[in-house]
């Protein structure tokens, strides 16, 4: 099963193994009040506690070794409530085994189990139906999930949409229609956009948010179909074709099943998703930190900011995220006022030979205080927000500007295919040294390809150094 397929499962199977824990918690502690009035000498009782400790491994052997939330999203209300049904009843019927072959059956209250039983119904039964909603209805529509777009012919679009819609998963949104074989921009599919043409498809692929494209093209050519796909692969999208193709190079390539098609998935990059999980701990871990350090700076950088020159206190940017998605980034404001007006000004003593990145040595713009806070890094310190609101990953690549990223191409475009980070490969390495963007995306690709959850370690580590010694801050 192909990367993509697999963060959803994961995410899937843990959260309603986490889940169901707390309606089993929650359910025994109702039905030992219920029976015994008060929780707290209920659970004095060692026989009391142990029979919460086996529901509890037995909610999550159930879940683990039966999986059955298999097809979760797929399942209607009175599904739903058969398959709940079927766990609590085996769950008791465990239950009742287990204290029989200890001998302890005839020392417990038969009245707790009934009122367990019902509650632990109850209770899954609302937070599943809960879950199922927030992850349809909220999820699905906003700019987290995976954007999809759907490249395909005329004749076949309304089916593939209807088909993909009804398939109810909910870690994709169907973003954009691309239509291969007429002129339909502008018109909408099932209120779904149709953003382009076959002769557009990658100039206006390369600028809008999009992780997935799924393919369906019967009449077309095999060597327009590998171009698409190599294509795409470059910019970093994960590519499914639901048609197998054996002229086409499969080696390294996953078979499996898209909203019910079969498909040929194609990626240059394959990430576990348990330590994608772990990395936005870490992530949640350290802006949540950062973000109380920017707090207690706040009103000492203001005071000297404010002093030196108008303006307010934190300058923000619409930046690109990862895939293309758009996010404001903020930082203490560390040059004049007018410094984005005159940067058009200074565009020929641009260090980087060419437009697709700005940096300049003893820039006019930068105030005395933005000097002293860019060579220690404190005016980047607003980010941690960035960092916490999942716009930015600590360790990452440098999001560009919006006019820097208009001028991509489909090669450059892959450096964006994960969240961009306060730090990186490029800032460790090549910070003050580098000027030359090919550079620049070779450590972001070299960071992309090699990425682990240790070297994310080293390169804070490393970054640390960097800032403490002020290599390359200008």
């Amino acid at each position: 099963m192909h990367a993509i397929n697999r963060k959803s499962r994961l995410i899937e199977t843990y959260s309603l193994i986490l889940i169901d824990l707390l309606c089993v918690a929650l359910a025994y502690a109702t039905a030992l009040v219920l029976r015994f009035k008060d929780l707290k000498i209920a659970l004095s009782n060692p026989l009391h506690f142990m029979v919460g400790f086996y529901l509890m491994l037995l909610c999550v052997l159930y879940g683990v070794m039966l999986d059955w939330n298999r097809g979760f999203f797929r399942r209607g209300y009175l599904r739903e409530a058969v398959a709940i049904g079927k766990y609590d009843f085996v769950m008791m019927i465990a239950i009742v085994v287990i204290l029989y072959l200890t001998k302890q059956g005839g020392l417990y209250s038969r009245l707790t189990f009934g009122f367990f039983t019902i509650a632990n119904f109850v209770y899954t039964y609302i937070l599943h139906s809960f879950f199922k909603w927030v992850m349809l209805n909220y999820y699905r529509k906003s700019a987290n999930a995976d954007q999809l777009m759907i490249v395909t012919e005329k004749e076949c679009a309304e089916d593939i949409v209807k088909k993909i819609k009804e398939y109810r998963d909910w870690n994709y949104r169907i973003s954009a229609i691309a239509i291969m074989d007429e002129d339909m921009t502008g018109e909408k599919i099932d209120n779904v956009p149709v953003v382009c043409s076959k002769e557009h498809l990658f100039d206006v692929s390369r600028q809008m948010p999009l992780d997935q494209v799924f393919m369906y093209l019967p009449h077309a050519r095999v060597e327009e179909i590998r171009e698409c796909i190599v294509d795409f692969e470059t910019m970093g999208v994960v590519v499914h074709y639901n048609v197998e193709i054996s002229e086409l190079n499969l080696e390294g390539k996953t078979a499996g099943s898209f909203a019910d098609y079969s498909v040929m998935t194609f990626s240059l990059q394959y990430l576990d998703y348990r330590r994608i999980l772990i990395k936005r701990l870490m992530d949640i871990i350290g802006g949540l930190i950062g973000s109380i350090v920017t707090i207690l700076l706040t009103p000492f950088l203001a005071f000297a900011i404010k002093i030196e020159s108008k303006g307010p206190v934190f300058f923000s940017q619409i930046r690109i995220g990862k895939n293309g998605r758009r996010f404001k980034i903020y930082k203490f404001r560390s040059m004049y006022s007018d410094a984005e007006q005159r940067k058009k000004e200074l565009a020929q003593q641009n260090e980087m030979g060419d437009s697709l990145m700005f940096k300049m040595e003893h820039d006019p713009r930068i105030t005395h205080v933005g000097h002293f806070i860019r060579k220690t890094s404190l005016d980047e310190f607003p980010q941690f927000f960035n960092v916490l609101k999942g716009d930015m990953s600590l360790v990452g690549t440098r999001p560009p500007t919006e006019d820097e990223f208009e001028q991509y191409n489909n090669y450059y475009r892959r450096r964006m295919s994960i969240t961009p980070g306060l730090t990186g490969m490029w800032q460790v390495k090549g910070r003050g040294v580098v000027t030359d963007f090919e550079d620049v995306v070779k450590y972001d690709l070299e960071y992309i390809d090699q990425w682990s959850l240790m070297l994310d370690v080293k390169l804070m580590f490393l970054t640390i150094g960097v800032v403490l010694f002020g290599k390359g801050a200008k």
